[in-house]
């Protein structure tokens, strides 16, 4: 695990310590306009902490109900495939800010490949690419890559403290990505770089 250089104005990100140490596990502490980014070669997720307490509606195909969500626990938004990070950005930002209900679709419906972009809220997230993408209504799985998954989020009054994360990944502080006319310097993994698909399909949480 290491953090990444200043190798891209567009990512611009803040120096970290700690990562070459494999026992160490961090305590990340973004500012209001900042996100915790971690990203491997074809995927990446983006996180924060909430700041103020909100109630948040989880909408089910059979049923709603609401949890609470308090100023130290963390909003992550993961893409599986790589994707915009201004896309993933503002699906943040409606949860954070807005308080957007979030939606989970039963386990067999046909669309839930199509998610390019999927969240999830709560004091502790575990990263996983053995569940279904929107189908987990539990807040404390979300799911990731292969290359990814396993990671622990956990938000503490002093940040985000990260556990499991592979050396394989960077993990950077960035300032919250501007949405770019040309969208292939807002995409991680870059157009034509790594495995990851070229194209952009709507994003959905």
């Amino acid at each position: 695990m290491h953090h990444a250089g200043h190798r891209s104005r567009d990512f611009q990100p803040r120096a970290l310590k700690g990562w070459d140490c494999p026992l160490y596990c961090p305590v990340v502490q973004p500012g209001p306009d900042e996100l915790l980014l971690i990203r491997g070669e074809n995927s990446f997720i983006v996180a924060g902490q909430a700041g103020t307490r909100f109630s948040l509606c989880i909408e089910t195909p059979d049923d709603e109900y609401c949890q609470s969500v308090w100023p130290h626990h963390i909003i992550a938004v993961s893409a599986p495939e790589g994707g915009s990070l201004s896309a993933a950005s503002m699906l943040f930002c409606l949860v954070r800010d807005h308080h957007l209900p979030l939606l989970v679709m039963r386990k067999d419906h046909p669309g839930s490949w199509r998610l390019r972009y999927v969240v999830s809220a709560g004091e502790r997230i575990l990263l996983s690419c053995a569940i279904v993408r929107g189908t987990h209504p539990e807040q404390d799985l979300l799911c990731s890559s292969a290359e990814l998954a396993g990671i622990l989020l956990e938000g503490r009054e002093s940040g985000i403290r990260i556990t499991n994360c592979p050396h394989s990944a960077e993990v950077t502080v960035i300032p919250f990505p501007k949405n770019r006319p040309d969208k292939t310097r807002d995409r991680w993994p870059p157009a034509g770089g790594g495995r990851g698909p070229d194209s952009l399909p709507g994003e959905s949480g």
